[in-house]
């Protein structure tokens, strides 16, 4: 049976409600788990007596652990069940990031961490396949927009509450590990409730009717039988087209600042302030506050007019620009944090309007074999920026030195990404 336009539009919406909200809150506690550990470096550090190098390569070795079930977790959303996988994931991360509150030695706290990136991989594309089982093509760059929303609300979220926690000392336990007890726990009980909750297709959904079900099982159907007929393009294929050369190492340039940027910022903050553990981490909630209105209104802009490419450019080489002033304030406190409070505005405005690049500059086969590829080198950069930043605050490189780095980082992304070609330009919504 045919639905009627105003049937569709309702059933677009029931979807939309009861599929991206869960979905944003997973990813939402998947990267507070991830990045809590730079907020409890302001006492854990001391406490356990670790180094800047040794706190650089723990942080960095989290995307080590996160490459090695990527792929194998997206293919087994795609092939076996979203909804147990899920569940597997979240309640596995939630107790290894729960137990990081014991390390004692630097090689506990590489276990800790390596073992957290193994649990949480395979999460992020993960999510990309399950969208394809709910969302039809010209919808879910929307829905991948609303993902990425998560990534600044959960940091401007969790880096209030982290400050509240390390002044908890329950039970002799010192706060930072409460709040890795109590930021990792939650994960284990959203990962029972998903099995409860979440639905893997549409056909298993009871929360839809028959036909709802039929015409978006349909739907679906169509888009991927037309897949189908494009002809495939293997990775080897793939790599031989420089746009995907260029993606790739303008995303690794960019993330090695980037996630740098994101884990060492309480520690920044505090020896750019001079201020307690708890002002640090308010005003690095600030910063990620900022990213939010960043991304909505990249979002927003780049669907708007139709352009990917410079949004992206813009993103990037403003966060340089940005940085470079917070590196040359000086003495000023109040300079450097307003220049890293617009860091944050442009920070988090790139990756949507990036994400969208291999689609509009490569054929969709081509596109489909080199996301995992470029996705590879965004987390290398991860685990390379991080051990750069702590290398160099071992050797007594001052924070300026480092904003200076981190500054070059999003320069020279923006930079390769310029040069991208963009043979297909989209028509702009209204």
């Amino acid at each position: 049976m045919q639905l009627t336009a105003d049937a569709i539009v309702a059933l677009r919406r029931k979807v939309w409600w009861r599929i991206l909200p869960p979905s944003v809150l997973l990813y939402l506690t998947a990267y507070l788990d991830r990045a809590n550990v730079g907020f409890a470096k302001l006492r854990m550090a001391n406490d356990l007596k670790f180094s800047e190098e040794v706190f650089g390569l723990g942080i960095g070795i989290f995307f080590i652990g996160y490459l090695l079930l990527e792929i194998p977790g997206a293919i087994l959303v795609e092939r076996w069940s979203a909804r147990k996988w899920f569940a597997r994931i979240l309640i596995t991360w939630g107790f290894i990031s729960a137990a990081t509150a014991f390390v004692r030695t630097p090689m506990e706290f590489y276990a800790a961490r390596f073992l957290l990136g193994v649990a949480e991989a395979g999460f992020f594309p993960g999510i990309i396949v399950y969208f394809t089982h709910w969302f039809p093509m010209k919808e879910r760059g929307r829905a991948m927009s609303g993902l990425i929303v998560a990534v600044p609300f959960s940091l401007a979220l969790g880096a209030p509450i982290s400050a509240l926690l390390l002044e908890v000392k329950w039970l002799g336990l010192a706060g930072w590990k409460w709040m890795f007890i109590l930021e990792g726990l939650p994960a284990v009980i959203l990962g029972i409730a998903t099995l409860l909750y979440m639905t893997d297709r549409p056909r298993h959904a009871k929360w839809l009717t028959a036909d709802e079900r039929d015409y978006l099982e349909g739907a679906l159907a169509a888009e991927a039988k037309a897949k189908e007929a494009v002809r495939k393009v293997s990775i080897g294929q793939a790599l031989r087209l420089p746009t995907v050369w260029l993606l790739s190492l303008g995303i690794f340039a960019t993330n090695t600042g980037g996630y740098a940027l994101g884990f060492w910022l309480p520690t920044t903050v505090k020896s750019l302030s001079g201020g307690s553990d708890q002002f640090s981490l308010l005003f690095s909630g600030l910063y990620y506050l900022c990213g939010l209105v960043g991304v909505l209104y990249s979002g927003y802009s780049s669907d708007k007019t139709g352009d990917r490419k410079w949004h992206c450019v813009a993103g990037q080489v403003g966060a340089g620009c940005f940085l470079l002033l917070s590196a040359a304030s000086g003495n000023s406190f109040a300079f450097a944090m307003t220049s890293l409070c617009f860091t944050g505005l442009v920070s988090y405005s790139w990756p949507p309007p990036f994400w969208a690049l291999p689609t509009l500059t490569l054929t969709a086969s081509a596109a489909a074999a080199s996301i995992g590829f470029i996705n590879i080198f965004a987390n290398l950069a991860g685990y390379l920026g991080n051990h750069i930043i702590g290398w160099m605050r071992h050797h007594g490189a001052t924070d300026s030195t480092c904003l200076f780095f981190l500054a070059g980082c999003y320069l020279l992304g923006g930079l390769i990404v310029s040069f991208v070609r963009v043979t297909r330009k989209p028509v702009p919504t209204s």
